[in-house]
């Protein structure tokens, strides 16, 4: 039983894969407005939704990927090898929830299925705006590399110890 829980494990680790395939169509979202927040919340939450399932789209070109990711420059080499994961087509994001916090970030509560069923529900996130534009914060993209890796640092970008350092970035 414990082995056959190991091997699970692992699929859905491999599965986790930053390309987690095809996004939910009519994904639910709920904004929420912070205090003094204005009604452009709406249309941060669209676009931060709409900005995440395409970042996690496997069909989204690699190069509009890393225009969807901060600091995604420095994560081109690990968006085009996290492209080619094969598991990486059984698994769905969802972005369940998105309540913007600050004029340049917001929460996303998001989960990962797994062939439908449902393998990481309601997972922490931040969105930040950068020049413009809602991205998955490298924190956020991060944290799904190192769960990936199974822990192992040296199988993690070097451009997420720079993710980490930022305060402004980190997931809760």
């Amino acid at each position: 039983m414990r082995d056959r829980l190991r091997m699970r494990t692992l699929v859905l680790v491999a599965a986790l894969g930053f390309t987690m395939a095809g996004c939910s169509s009519s994904p639910s979202t709920t904004p929420t407005t912070p205090a003094g927040a204005t009604s452009a919340s709406g249309d941060a939450t669209a676009q931060i939704t709409a900005n995440w399932q395409a970042f996690f789209n496997p069909k989204t070109p690699n190069d509009r990927r890393a225009q969807l990711l901060q600091n995604g420059d420095a994560f081109a080499a690990t968006i085009q090898a996290q492209a080619a994961n094969p598991l990486a087509a059984a698994a769905q994001i969802v972005v369940n929830k998105v309540t913007v916090t600050s004029p340049t970030q917001a929460t996303v509560i998001y989960s990962i299925n797994v062939n439908g069923t449902p393998a990481l529900p309601n997972q922490n996130g931040i969105a930040v705006l950068d020049n413009g534009v809602w991205k998955v914060s490298a924190a956020s993209f991060c944290s799904l590399l190192t769960l990936e890796a199974a822990g192992n640092p040296s199988a993690v970008p070097a451009a997420c110890s720079a993710a980490s350092a930022s305060p402004s970035t980190q997931a809760s």
